[in-house]
């Protein structure tokens, strides 16, 4: 699979710089396009990461689905020396390396990711989904587990109810009950997808458990948790 990415610009190698990885961060998320330019939904893919060996060695799990039956049809995992510690705010400088590796290594390019991690719904607009889809050129959505900025009402109980996330007086995503009476999701788009069509794919792509179907695969994947089944 071939995925376009300008690596030396927009992942340069981790030098400990954190005020200038913050400014490549602000000038990428400028870059980003929030409104529906993605093809007729075939294939999707969701991506995950997670460390072995104590965090030094990162393992990034692509799994590739049929988008009408949801069946699985290629998993990938990829292995790579961690290239820098854990810094709030700079998550995809450590993770997006082996996760591009794993995406680069599937039979084919996916129509749209999903992420599990952030979109725009981050102190610069630029989480690990967003920075995915603007050095890919993915369509892309980030789909998380926890807050990272912004506050919100009260999420209703049931399937489908949400609330935006706002941050500084700006919605930067939703607070998303994916199933009934569960812990809601944190969803915003990354790149080539509109706020209001996020959560809406969220709920299409997860019809039985609280995360949506390709992430919840490559979440298996990426933690160790088994195999996917095809």
């Amino acid at each position: 699979m071939m995925i376009a990415i300008e690596m030396t610009n927009a992942m340069p190698p981790w030098d400990g710089n954190v005020a200038k990885a913050r400014r490549l961060q602000t000038e990428l998320a400028a870059q980003v396009r929030l409104v529906d330019d993605y093809p007729p939904l075939k294939h999707v893919a969701g991506v995950d990461v997670g460390f072995e060996e104590s965090g030094a060695v990162t393992r990034a799990a692509a799994v590739l689905i049929d988008a009408q039956t949801m069946a699985p049809v290629a998993e990938v995992v990829a292995r790579q020396a961690t290239r820098m510690p854990y810094i709030p705010g700079l998550l995809s400088f450590r993770e997006l390396p082996a996760l591009l590796q794993a995406l680069s290594e599937l039979p084919q390019v996916p129509d749209l990711v999903f992420v599990d991690g952030h979109g725009v719904a981050h102190p610069r607009r630029l989480g690990i989904a967003a920075h995915l889809g603007v050095i890919s050129g993915l369509p892309t959505i980030g789909v998380g587990k926890s807050i990272l900025v912004g506050v919100h009402e009260e999420v209703g109980p049931h399937r489908g109810d949400r609330q935006p996330l706002e941050y500084k007086g700006e919605v930067i995503g939703c607070v998303l009950r994916s199933k009934d009476r569960i812990r809601p999701l944190i969803v915003s788009p990354g790149h080539r997808v509109s706020m209001a069509t996020a959560p809406e794919l969220v709920l299409a792509f997860g019809r039985k458990y609280r995360l949506p179907e390709p992430t919840r695969l490559a979440d298996r994947l990426a933690s160790q948790r088994g195999t996917v089944r095809r």
